[in-house]
């Protein structure tokens, strides 16, 4: 059988973790390789891992052919999907993932929008997808099904973290929200904080936090509450007041009944 590895495919997908990898490689010894592998023509677009390890071992394998696609940005489309519908696939991994169906989608738009109407209109023309719309942060979001504030913070990630600090994100050293903070700190500190373990990283993550907090301006109560405010103190103040002219009036009551008595 004839089964050709497309680099570009085979790399578009985050690579399993040497545990993962291992996990997956005794399954396949113990159980055989159940599920079919998804070939495009001869292109193999699922499963690579179980791919290789089946090779290496000599286990059988059975392909399955999956002819829908008119291109490679289609496969890339549908590999992107079936990841996203496993659970296994952590929120770093969605988040990341959507972000890359986001980016083909927006391509296919521009594209079709530059093209001749003649073009457009001509039947075999690729259709540009019409749902999700995956034109906001929040279609992204749902599609990874995190948080539109942890796909701003992946964001962040992919634009200034070293690769060792998406590798420990990846691998779940560091959380999101901590490796968000950490990317933006010179390059040479994100290494080092890496090289320095879980403790460093959130060490580093928190003084990133303390920094931006010190930094912010201190917030002024608005308006309406600055009155309450007043108010309070004013009607307290009126309380004290009142309370004083009563112990000052036992007192002198006290003081009469002492008069008498003697």
């Amino acid at each position: 059988m004839n089964i050709t590895i497309n680099e570009e495919l085979r790399s578009f997908i985050d690579p399993l973790t040497a545990n993962e990898y291992a996990a997956l490689e005794r399954s396949l010894l113990a159980e055989g390789c159940r599920d079919a592998l998804v070939l495009w023509n001869d292109v193999l677009i699922d499963g690579h891992n179980r791919y290789e390890i089946c090779q290496k071992h000599h286990i059988a394998f059975k392909t399955v052919q999956n002819a829908t696609f008119a291109s490679l940005d289609d496969v890339m489309l549908w590999m992107i999907d079936n990841h996203l519908a496993r659970r296994s696939v952590s929120d770093y991994q969605r988040g990341v993932l959507a972000l890359r169906k986001k980016d083909i989608v927006a391509a296919r738009v521009a594209q079709r929008a530059a093209e001749p109407e003649a073009a457009q209109a001509a039947p075999d023309a690729a259709k540009a997808p019409e749902s999700p719309p995956w034109n906001t942060r929040e279609d992204v979001a749902k599609a990874a099904r995190v948080s539109s504030n942890t796909i701003s913070q992946i964001e962040r990630i992919q634009k200034a973290a070293t690769p060792q600090l998406v590798e420990a994100v990846r691998s779940g050293t560091i959380s999101i929200n901590a490796a968000a903070n950490v990317a933006s700190l010179p390059e040479s500190v994100q290494i080092a904080a890496v090289a320095g373990g879980r403790k460093e990283l959130q060490q580093a993550a928190r003084q990133v936090r303390e920094q931006k907090a010190s930094s912010r301006p201190p917030k002024e109560p608005p308006a309406d509450a600055e009155a309450d405010l007043r108010a309070q103190v004013a009607t307290l103040r009126e309380k004290v007041d009142a309370l004083g002219a009563e112990n000052q009036a036992l007192r002198e009551r006290l003081a009469a009944l002492g008069e008498s008595a003697a």
